[in-house]
C-alpha cells in the first residue's frame, strides 16, 4: 500500500472543474472577509457575521450556477443592502436602538431614595412641632383636613357660623404655622405644600 496514495476510492476530479471549484471557494472566501468589513462598517456591528453567513447561504442555494467574480460581488452586496435593511427594521420595530443596557443603567426602583425619604421625615418631624406649638383649634382644623373632610364636613364638626368662616381659619393656621416653621416650608426653601 502506497502512503502517498489516497485511501478513499473516489475518482479524483479533473483539473478544469478541481480549479473551478477552488476558485469558487477563494472568491467566496475573499468575498465573506469583504462583506463582514461592510456590514461592520455600516452599523451591523457584532451581526456582521451572521449577516455575511446569511448572504453566503443564499449565494450558495439560490446562485451556485455563478463562478466569477464579476457576477459574485455585485450580487452579494445587493443581497446584502436587502439584509441589512431588514436588520434594521427589524430593530426598529423590537426597539434595540434606544434599548439601555441594564448592567450600566439598572431600572428605577419603585422605592424611593434614602435622600427623599430622609428629607420627608426631617420635613415631617419640622411640620408636627410646628403644629404642636399652635392653638386647639388650628390643630383640630388640621387634624380634620388630615382624615380627608372637606370643608363643608369640617363647619359641621367644628361648629362654624358659615364655610367662609372656615376659609379664615385655615389661612390663619397655615400662616401662623409658617411662622412656626421660621417662615419656609422646607428648610433649604421652597413653597407652600
Amino acid at each position: 500500500m502506497n502512503p502517498d496514495q489516497p485511501t478513499t476510492s473516489a475518482l479524483p476530479l479533473p483539473l478544469g472543474e478541481e480549479t473551478a471549484v477552488v476558485d469558487r471557494a477563494t472568491i467566496l472566501a475573499h468575498l465573506r472577509e469583504r462583506i463582514v468589513a461592510f456590514a461592520a462598517s455600516r452599523s451591523a456591528g457584532a451581526h456582521a457575521e451572521d449577516l455575511a453567513q446569511e448572504v453566503l447561504v443564499l449565494l450558495h442555494e439560490k446562485y451556485g450556477h455563478l463562478d466569477r467574480p464579476e457576477d459574485l460581488v455585485p450580487l452579494a452586496f445587493q443581497i446584502l443592502r436587502f439584509k441589512l435593511a431588514a436588520f434594521r427594521r427589524k430593530a426598529a420595530r423590537r426597539g434595540e436602538y434606544d434599548a439601555v443596557d441594564v448592567d450600566v443603567f439598572p431600572p428605577a426602583s419603585d422605592a424611593p431614595d434614602p435622600a427623599t425619604v430622609l428629607e420627608r421625615k426631617e420635613l415631617l418631624a419640622r411640620l408636627m412641632g410646628g403644629i404642636a406649638r399652635l392653638g386647639e383649634r388650628c390643630r383640630e382644623l388640621f387634624r380634620l383636613k388630615l382624615q380627608g373632610r372637606s370643608f363643608a364636613e369640617i363647619q359641621g364638626l367644628m361648629d362654624a357660623g358659615s364655610l367662609n368662616t372656615v376659609y379664615t381659619w385655615d389661612h390663619r393656621c397655615r400662616k401662623q404655622l409658617l411662622e412656626a416653621l421660621g417662615g419656609r416650608w422646607e428648610a433649604t426653601g421652597g413653597g407652600a405644600p
